[in-house]
This record gives C-alpha cells, sequence and structure tokens, in this order.
C-alpha cells in the first residue's frame, strides 16, 4: 500500500484560550500523484492549515503525517522534499531573480544547483530577467519567480496558497498550465487553498469544503456537482458558504 502524500488526522488550532479553534477537527488522506483543493471563504481555515502542514504552527490537538514522517517529530525530513508558494509571501526584494533561486538552492542542498537554476530559468521565460532584483519585477514576474522558488528542489508535496491571486487571465492560465504539466511529469502530490472556483475545477480532482474551520463536504468536482445539483463549484461554494441545503440527486 503506497505511502500518502499527507494524512491528517483531527487537527486542530486555537490561538487564543477561549476562541473559537480556527481549524476544528481536520481529517483527510492526500493520496501521492493527485492534486487536492482546500475551497472556502476567508476565515475558513484553508491558511492556518497549511501553515500546520508546513510546520510553521504547532497544531493544538491531531497531527500531520508527511511524505511518510510525522511533522510533530521528524519535521526536516519531510521539508526536504516538500515546498510553498503563495503570493502573499516576498521574496527578498534586493536579491536579484537568480540570487534568490540560489539562496533556496542552497538552503535545500539542491546537487548540481546552477544546472537546475538555469533550467528554471528558462522554463520560467526568467532568463532575460535573472539578474532584476525581485522588488522591480511585474505581479506576473514575482509569480513566475515564486513558483520556480518551490520547485527548485523538486518537491514530492508542493503546497499552494491561492497561486493566482490577482493575476491576468493570460498569466493565470499559464500558472495552472506549468503545474499540471510538473504534477504529470513527476508524480509529486499538490495541495491548493484558492478561491477560484474554475481554477480548483481544473486542477483538482478531489476538494475538501471548509466552513468556520471544519471540513463540512468533499469529493471530486463532478459529486459536488451532482450532489448539490449546481453546474459550477461556485454555486457549491455559495450554498455552503450560505448554509443553504445541498440537493441530493436521485
Amino acid at each position: 500500500m503506497q505511502t500518502p502524500a499527507l494524512l491528517v488526522e483531527d487537527l486542530s488550532k486555537t490561538y487564543r484560550l477561549g476562541d473559537a479553534p480556527a481549524v476544528d477537527g481536520l481529517s483527510f488522506t492526500l493520496p501521492m500523484g493527485q492534486t487536492w483543493g482546500l475551497l472556502g471563504g476567508n476565515g475558513a481555515g484553508k491558511s492556518t492549515t497549511i501553515a500546520m502542514l508546513l510546520g510553521l504552527l504547532v497544531p493544538s490537538t491531531g497531527r500531520v503525517v508527511a511524505l511518510g514522517h510525522d511533522m510533530a517529530t521528524d519535521r526536516f525530513a519531510a521539508l526536504a522534499g516538500m515546498n510553498f508558494s503563495s503570493p502573499y509571501i516576498a521574496l527578498p526584494h534586493r536579491l536579484t531573480v537568480e540570487e534568490n533561486l540560489r539562496v533556496y538552492a542552497h538552503l535545500y542542498g539542491v546537487p548540481d544547483s546552477k544546472r537546475r537554476i538555469a533550467t528554471l530559468l528558462e522554463d520560467f521565460a526568467l532568463t532575460e530577467l535573472a539578474q532584476r532584483p525581485a522588488g522591480q519585477l511585474s505581479a506576473g514576474q514575482k509569480t513566475r519567480v515564486a513558483l520556480a522558488k518551490a520547485l527548485v528542489n523538486r518537491p514530492a508535496l508542493l503546497l499552494l496558497d491561492e497561486p493566482t491571486a490577482s493575476l491576468d487571465p493570460d498569466t493565470g492560465d499559464w500558472v495552472r498550465t506549468a503545474l499540471e504539466r510538473y504534477r504529470a511529469e513527476s508524480g509529486a502530490s499538490l495541495l491548493l487553498a484558492s478561491h477560484n472556483m474554475a481554477e480548483v475545477e481544473r486542477l483538482c480532482s478531489h476538494v475538501v469544503m471548509l466552513k468556520g474551520g471544519k471540513a463540512v463536504d468533499e469529493g471530486s468536482p463532478a459529486d459536488l456537482l451532482q450532489r448539490y445539483g449546481r453546474d459550477d463549484l461556485e454555486e457549491v461554494f455559495l450554498d455552503i458558504a450560505r448554509g443553504r441545503n445541498r440537493e441530493v440527486a436521485l
């Protein structure tokens, strides 16, 4: 039986005593080689969940096993095969594109890092921008650099927090195509937190719907559309966010 990319068991996070939990009893298993989505509105618990999966936040209860390693006891072994990308986390502005990639390649101990960086610069159309400081890039260029950074160690598990937020349709499509290609070529697993319903329908084979820190439903996009009697995931999202009863197809 293949080891899952992620095993999440009864995961909860409460920031302050007496507050409602930001994540409340979340459990799911992400198989290797698949792209899953975490879908929910603002405050649903997506970013907090990803922070716990990365070991940046200590869970109040529950556990995370990433690539066969318990994040509570063997975090660094797991992190060697993981990476993360988010448009909300900026790379050092004064470093050039190439210097940023070199720093992260060094942190991950990437073998033959010079060749790996050259390949990423070419694959992400960044060769002409290699000596430009990251702070002088456009939003779309920064997104391409962030994605190149996230792939520098050839991760088996890639976590993505709204990777195409604020991008124009052309750049957003370019990013989604790059992610599809990477998963197909590497066999990696991707976990995607997003508000973009069309993106989730395109990329994800399975979706976990979050509301108030809890998983309130899950399934493939097609299963969710049938279950709620809807034509697209945005309508399903609105049904869940507004507490409307789902329609069960007979």
